[in-house]
């Protein structure tokens, strides 16, 4: 949150809500005001905003495409942030062994284009194997959960029980789903 925003959030709210408790009635309607302007910033900045970076292209006819805008991957490890869809593209810095426990999980490293590492978990037992080599750029729709080590991005696949949004991995022109 940006923090002069976070500023007027703690300095403004309890003033305005003292003068609608106890002021005249111009008071109570500027208050009221200027709270709900307070809130509608608030709800855009932290849930209308980020939305806005998938945008959806529809042609009479023909499918809705996603446009592959990336997120910001930085952003989200700075403030510890979990379970958000986002966009990411990359170059493959490392391929991993994959992960035989429970479902399986083909695992590499990927550098993002705002230079956090994030590790790539892509269900393949849900989606076909991405035939990757070190230093090849993948573009990716998935989950990312924070840790300490530049975050894990999943659900790069489709959801047989329609219960998650799908992901997908782009490389070389490509989609595995």
């Amino acid at each position: 949150m940006d923090p002069l925003f976070k500023r007027i959030l703690i300095l403004g709210v309890p003033l305005l809500l003292r003068k609608l408790l106890r002021g005249k009635n111009i008071f109570k309607k500027l208050g009221l005001t200027l709270l709900v302007v307070i809130a509608g910033m608030w709800l855009y900045s932290n849930h209308i905003s980020p939305a806005l970076k998938d945008i959806v292209v529809a042609t009479p006819g023909a499918a809705p495409v996603v446009q592959s805008v990336p997120s910001d991957i930085a952003g989200l490890y700075e403030t510890q942030t979990s379970g958000v869809m986002v966009v990411a593209i990359g170059e493959i810095t490392r391929i991993l062994a994959d992960d035989e426990k429970g479902s399986r999980h083909q695992r590499f490293i990927m550098k993002t284009q705002d230079s956090v590492s994030v590790l790539i978990a892509h269900n393949i037992d849900l989606a076909p194997r991405v035939p990757l080599s070190v230093g090849d750029e993948v573009s990716l729709y998935g989950q990312y959960e924070w840790n300490h080590k530049g975050g894990v991005i999943h659900w790069t696949h489709h959801d047989p029980k329609n219960n998650h949004e799908e992901g997908w991995v782009e490389h070389q022109g490509k989609r595995y789903e």
